[in-house]
């Protein structure tokens, strides 16, 4: 048995079926990789050792995106990540990437976006790896599993205030200005605005029916004055499927962080994403008194914890209901003292 290094990391050196076997431990602590060395000394022995499968990175993508495109309903959001993936990996062969190599990425990472993000393209290469494994383009521990994942705070986040959304809404153009009331009073995310069908509008009883697709649940929306005003205005110029749709192609928008942007630097405000708008709406909702359950319910979530994080910003509705209490009727309740037993006898 030996042992030698690359770098920081380890790498083990041993026969198995009397062939000289050379391979990466994936760590850079001594006494990990001797019992990794003897591990697979024990598999060689046993007659179970099976040599890795140098299979690049981009080759495994290529399998997993195929599989994505059929199983899963994110897999576009799979390609962008992987691609920030591979930006800092490069093509490396699986069995090199260890788990300090996906905490220098996870380092790297974290300083251009938030610690959210990171994680999830940290677990996008944690199940490519899973699914290796299971293809048998891949042999051996999953270096992912070794790596703690970022703490995230979700209860943070930015909402635009009244005068913020005077402001853009000012100086945005007519098209991008209706997106953004609508936006503010509906709290659809902005895949859904941007798919939004003329079939899932229900005029006459002014609301939405759509199924949402992140969790493939349906969700009826009643729509307010400001919401069903964009409503009846882009119905009047009806064009093609879409409620929506870009007035440069005809076609639906697929992104206006460009349109979006301009309007911010014009408004002279700081940083505004389309997310914010969804932010706001449920904000708004909470502030005016308005349950969570309902809230919930409006925004299409399915798990109740995720609305949580917008229940701290309803404190002058609960500072109301508090309020309460002090004008209502008082009951004075009087509770007589016990008598206590002393040293010279009963003292009450």
């Amino acid at each position: 048995m030996a042992l030698y290094r690359r770098g920081r990391i380890w790498y083990a050196d041993f026969y198995a079926d009397g062939q000289r076997v050379q391979e990466s431990t994936g760590t850079s602590n001594k006494r990990e990789a001797e019992k990794f060395v003897a591990l697979r000394i024990s598999e060689a022995q046993r007659g179970v050792y099976v040599k890795p499968v140098h299979v690049p990175l981009p080759e495994l993508w290529e399998r997993y995106i195929a599989y994505a495109r059929t199983h899963k309903r994110s897999w576009k959001r799979d390609e962008q990540m992987y691609g920030n993936l591979q930006s800092f990996l490069g093509a490396p062969n699986l069995e090199s990437i260890t788990p300090l190599r996906v905490e220098e990425f996870q380092q790297h990472r974290v300083r251009q976006v938030s610690p959210a993000t990171v994680n999830r393209e940290t677990a996008l290469l944690k199940h490519m790896l899973n699914m290796a494994e299971r293809w048998g383009m891949h042999h051996g521990a999953n270096p992912v599993r070794w790596v703690k994942f970022l703490p995230e705070n979700n209860l943070q986040f930015k909402t635009l205030s009244e005068d913020e959304e005077r402001r853009l809404l000012a100086a945005s153009p007519p098209y991008l200005r209706e997106m953004i009331l609508f936006a503010l009073n509906i709290g659809l995310r902005t895949n859904e605005i941007f798919n939004l069908k003329w079939e899932e509008v229900d005029i006459e009883q002014k609301r939405l029916k759509m199924i949402v697709k992140k969790n493939r649940k349906p969700l009826s929306i009643p729509l307010n004055e400001a919401a069903f005003g964009v409503i009846e205005s882009r119905f009047g110029i009806c064009h093609g499927p879409y409620v929506f749709y870009s007035p440069m192609t005809g076609d639906r928008f697929k992104d206006v962080k460009g349109a979006l942007a301009a309007a911010v630097k014009r408004a002279g405000l700081g940083k505004v994403t389309w997310h914010m708008f969804r932010h706001s709406f449920a904000s708004r909702l909470t502030r005016s008194g308005v349950d969570i359950v309902t809230v919930k319910d409006l925004l299409g979530h399915s798990n109740i914890s995720t609305t949580l994080r917008y229940a701290h910003s309803n404190d002058d509705a609960k500072r109301r209901a508090v309020a309460r209490l002090s004008t209502s009727d008082k009951v004075v309740t009087v509770v007589p003292r016990r008598a206590k037993k002393g040293k010279y006898g009963i003292v009450t």
